[in-house]
């Protein structure tokens, strides 16, 4: 079995983001990159999946040189190879288009992927993966075991779960509590840096989208104290104030 892990590489959630470029740019001086947390997920499933059916792992990302230690601690956790599309991730139908050219090549039995990133959360790559390669697409994926060729799911949806049954191949966009993060250990650290990760230049139609501009959210409000007993000022103010009654 052949499994292809999409991953992203994100700003840390506890970096301060700054915009250069007239606003238009993410500044990336002195940030942070992780692997995207639910593209962690996917990867901690894909590596329980290797040990117990014996399947190889593809990690792929669509991004710039500066992906690159994402992309090696992912080898660290357990993946056999990777392949770096080398260009900027900001449109999800060109993000979707360079996946699924890779996937095409190689034929894969399973694609999982997050089922968002962090930093735009659009949630739409793997829906268009699945249709470019006219395959079945099901995100968000809880729970997923193989019996054979058939894939046993669990997905959340409005107000609870549901359980699918599916025949590979698949396109699976997946959270918590599909896995357990792994981290890696000094034996993936050290043959980490001997897997191979080829670099391709991207494929197909140009990016779709430009951005016009970033902003920041507002800055927090002065917090008013109101003392315990008055509780008609309090009552007040929201009205008033807060406009939440």
């Amino acid at each position: 079995m052949k499994i292809l892990v999409c991953v992203t590489s994100v700003p840390d959630t506890t970096t301060k983001i700054a915009f250069t470029d007239n606003n238009t740019k993410l500044n990336k001086a002195g940030v942070t990159f992780i692997t995207g947390p639910y593209d962690d997920y996917a990867l901690a499933r894909a590596v329980e999946l290797k040990e117990k059916t014996g399947a190889t792992i593809t990690v792929l990302n669509v991004g710039e040189a500066d992906s690159e230690p994402v992309i090696r601690k992912c080898l660290a956790i357990g993946a056999d190879d990777a392949i770096r599309i080398n260009a900027e991730p900001t449109d999800a139908y060109f993000v979707a288009e360079q996946i699924a050219a890779i996937a095409k090549e190689n034929s894969y039995d399973l694609i999982l992927m997050g089922r968002e990133s962090i930093d735009y959360n659009g949630g739409q790559v793997h829906g268009i993966v699945g249709e470019m390669l006219g395959i079945p697409s099901i995100s968000p994926v809880m729970l997923l075991d193989l019996d054979g060729d058939t894939a046993k799911i669990t997905r959340e949806i409005e107000g609870g779960k549901e359980s699918l049954e599916a025949k590979l191949p698949l396109v699976l966009g997946c959270q918590e509590p599909i896995a357990e993060w792994k981290i890696p250990n000094m034996r993936g650290i050290m043959t980490a840096r001997t897997k191979p990760l080829k670099v391709v230049e991207p494929t197909g139609t140009d990016k779709l989208t430009t951005v016009a501009s970033y902003e920041l959210p507002a800055p927090r409000g002065a917090v008013k104290m109101i003392p315990a007993d008055s509780a008609e000022t309090l009552i007040q103010l929201l009205h008033t104030e807060a406009k939440v009654i």
